[in-house]
């Protein structure tokens, strides 16, 4: 099995609700989202993807919450903006983009590992299917 991975960054703010202590007040992070798919085989080029085409993907998909609150936009408006929470968000509007493009390039043999959401250099969340 061949994983590749991009990483890519975006800033936003948002509070969690129904908690109690700091966090529970409207503050900011320049989160870290990182994207692992994985393939049994190559391409005829010796690739899983290009990461270039990776990267546009996940950009399209952060780019929607790059400086934004994201308590007050579409999915948060009904779930809590945790870091697992918006893994998931990530890695299912990614999965989607993902297979629009493979449909695009005739083939469906890469899938989506796994999405990690950094909030701080030492905290992250991941979120795969199981």
């Amino acid at each position: 099995m061949f994983e590749v991975k991009v990483i890519t960054h975006f800033s936003a703010a948002h509070y969690l609700k129904e908690y109690k202590g700091k966090c529970e007040e409207l503050h900011g992070h320049n989160w870290k989202v990182e994207v692992t798919v994985e393939a049994k085989k190559l391409d005829k080029k010796g690739m899983v993807i290009d990461f270039k085409e990776l990267r546009r993907i996940l950009n399209e998909v952060v780019m929607y919450m790059d400086h934004k609150f994201l308590n007050e936009i579409p999915p948060f408006l009904k779930y809590n903006t945790t870091s697992e929470v918006i893994a998931q968000y990530i890695f299912k509007e990614f999965k989607k983009k993902l297979i629009k493009y493979l449909k695009i390039k005739r083939t469906k043999a890469i899938r989506v590992k796994e999405v990690s959401v950094w909030e701080q250099g030492d905290s992250c969340a991941i979120y795969r299917e199981a």
